[in-house]
């Protein structure tokens, strides 16, 4: 991509006037990197200049307590970095290592230092992003927190992500080189597999060293010399994004008994990643937990595994990276534990006699399930989904579904997932039918916004397919997407069910605790802070009919969409962590305690940056709820 054409693309540049840009492409020079060298270190002098990617994937890296090098963000084609020690009076927050070969426009400081001279608008981006109070505060007290070495060189090989471990550049052939060719390079080269292009470099296959004697040396080819890497590869690989966590790549590559992905930045080969690199990375306790999760044969092995996930929590809170991701991770050893239940019951109801119905469905969850944003104590929240069969079948679906619901609610709760107090469950009639029941239930949430239909959408427009055929998840997120356009006026009642509530600050900055006796001199951080910033984003996301799933990937799109600007999005993703941190540590906390983890504390009982910090995220909640509830209003107007 062009140096102009990325600055137009990208705040706080885009306002900028054509003579201006003109004068910065004619300034900057273009500097190639190697893989995995860094450009600058974290704390380094300043180089004087920035840094806008042309070609390649760039690594933002900081060094938590202890010195783990940690990633932080990935920054690709177009983005820039390097930037605060031009606009501010620090130095580098950050480090930037190429996670492969790149080239960047470096841009004088001196020359944008004049240029922001004029157009203030761009030091008031950069200091606004280094200065936001409720970030430094969440850094802080995370800071604080990440004092455990030994419990960050646990928990932090499970959050790498593949562009930290790959080998780049992966070693390339063609349709037409030769096998002995390509045998030749793995010896030479100490690799198991090669990977294939065709004349426009795009991975068409890969050949690996099972390839080799599978169907060369087994078969006793006899044209080996002259057979070819398309006669011998496996066609259309499995590949993976840089941005993939290690565990997720981890568990599919033993679940599928594959030893070699590729990586692919959208369409372009960027590494290969093996499963001897992922061994050496692992996390043992995290591993060990997934492993045990898929080898599990009874409920019992799983009530084990649910009892675990309390360890991998608290190694990975040691961590001075985004909670978020930490609850995405504890959000994914959660799935798996379901999954697997729901597989272990089918095979008992199988074994038992019961015959599942010919037809296509689905068993999903809602929720902070369906968001991957589980934390240590999430009840049940599911579904089921079938195909639109005949009405001839339907005694013979619910002869299976009703017991198999039953059966599958009752093993997730003895395994720990409480059952939910408003019955959103799958052994509730309501909440499985064909796609067509669901469209009809849907369509009479969203045209008759009573106030309990209005909760139960809240809970459903969350979800996510766990088992069985996906494809029916999305043919119902099209139908509820179709109804949202055609009712926009339902957005404003959810809208004004959510905002009955407020965040527990009085008019003096004071917490409002709870007078019920069962959580009194409590307050919720869930209930009264996190939910109205998952909620009110998903409003904004329905609205735009944009599918994400998580709440931080929902705002991120509303930045693509301008609905939110960047500083706007950074304040909310900092309340949220915040939350997030505040909430999972209470829970770990409990569950030290013998108790059932809750998502009630006692503020008084938080350090004065805590509750600081506590209070900054119930006014970007409460700012959040008010511009919500403004934009929302329009609907009536």
């Amino acid at each position: 991509m062009g140096l102009i054409q990325s600055l137009r693309d990208t705040q706080p540049f885009d306002q900028l006037p054509d003579a201006v840009f003109q004068r910065i492409s004619e300034s900057a020079k273009v500097q190639k990197f190697p893989a995995q060298i860094h450009i600058f270190n974290q704390h380094d002098e300043p180089t004087g200049y920035l840094y806008v990617i042309k070609s390649g994937l760039v690594e933002i890296v900081v060094l938590a307590p202890g010195g783990v090098e940690m990633t932080v963000d990935l920054r690709k084609e177009g983005a820039f970095f390097g930037g605060t020690p031009i606009f501010t009076d620090g130095g580098y927050t950050a480090g930037a290592r190429p996670a492969t070969e790149t080239e960047c426009y470096l841009i004088p400081g001196d020359l944008l230092a004049e240029i922001a001279a004029s157009y203030p608008h761009i030091t008031d981006y950069f200091n606004k992003t280094v200065y936001s109070r409720v970030r430094n505060l969440y850094s802080d007290m995370v800071n604080e927190h990440a004092s455990n070495t030994l419990t960050q060189v646990e928990a932090y090989p499970f959050k790498k992500r593949l562009s930290e471990i790959m080998s780049a550049p992966a070693i390339t052939c063609t349709l037409d080189t030769p096998i002995p060719e390509i045998a030749r390079q793995m010896t030479v080269r100490g690799i198991g597999a090669v990977l294939v292009c065709d004349a426009n470099k795009r991975l068409t296959g890969i050949v690996t060293e099972r390839d080799l004697v599978s169907k060369v040396l087994a078969r006793q080819m006899a044209n080996c010399k002259t057979a070819t890497a398309a006669e011998v590869m496996t066609s259309n690989p499995h590949t993976m994004s840089p941005e993939t966590f290690m565990y997720e790549a981890t568990t599919f590559m033993m679940a599928h008994k594959n030893k070699h992905i590729p990586i692919l930045d959208r369409d372009t080969i960027v590494g290969i990643v093996t499963l001897q690199d992922l061994m050496k990375y692992r996390s043992q306790k995290s591993m060990l937990l997934v492993g045990n999760i898929n080898k599990a044969r009874t409920i019992e092995d799983l009530i084990i595994a649910r009892s675990e996930i309390v360890k991998v929590a608290r190694a990975l809170m040691g961590e001075s990276r985004s909670h978020v991701e930490t609850i995405e991770i504890i959000s994914y050893i959660h799935h798996r534990i379901i999954r697997r239940c729901y597989e272990i019951v089918l095979d008992d109801a199988k074994r038992h006699g019961l015959t599942p119905p010919d037809i296509r469905f689905c068993f999903f969850i809602m929720g902070s399930g369906g968001r991957k944003e589980m934390l240590l104590g999430p009840d049940q929240d599911n579904g089921l989904i079938y195909e639109d069969f005949p009405d001839s079948k339907s005694e013979e679906v619910e002869a299976f579904f009703a017991p198999f619901a039953e059966k599958l609610v009752g093993a997730l709760a003895r395994i720990g997932y409480p059952r939910c107090k408003g019955k959103v469950m799958a052994n509730n009639p309501i909440w499985r039918g064909r796609l067509k029941e669901w469209k009809k239930r849907i369509a009479d949430w969203i045209r008759v916004p009573e106030p309990q239909k209005v909760r139960y959408s809240s809970i459903f427009f969350d979800f996510m397919p766990i088992a069985g055929e996906a494809t029916l998840c999305q043919d119902l997120r099209d139908i509820v997407h179709r109804h949202i356009k055609e009712h926009p006026i339902f957005l404003y009642h959810m809208m004004e069910l959510d905002f009955k509530h407020k965040v527990p600050l009085s008019l003096i900055g004071r917490f409002t605790t709870s007078r019920e006796k069962e959580h009194k001199g409590t307050l919720s951080v869930k209930e009264a802070g996190s939910i109205f910033i998952v909620d009110c984003v998903r409003m904004f996301l329905l609205e735009q009919q944009i599918d994400a799933t998580t709440t931080s990937e929902r705002i991120d799109e509303l930045v693509k969409l301008k609905i939110f600007t960047s500083e706007t999005a950074e304040h909310i993703k900092a309340a949220f962590e915040a939350f997030t941190f505040l909430r999972l540590r209470n829970e770990i906390a409990m569950i030290d305690q013998g108790k059932f983890p809750s998502h009630f504390l006692n503020p008084h009982e938080l350090s004065k940056n805590e509750q600081d910090l506590l209070k900054e995220a119930f006014r970007v909640a409460g700012k959040l709820q008010d511009s919500t509830k403004r934009h929302f209003s329009r609907q009536i107007s």
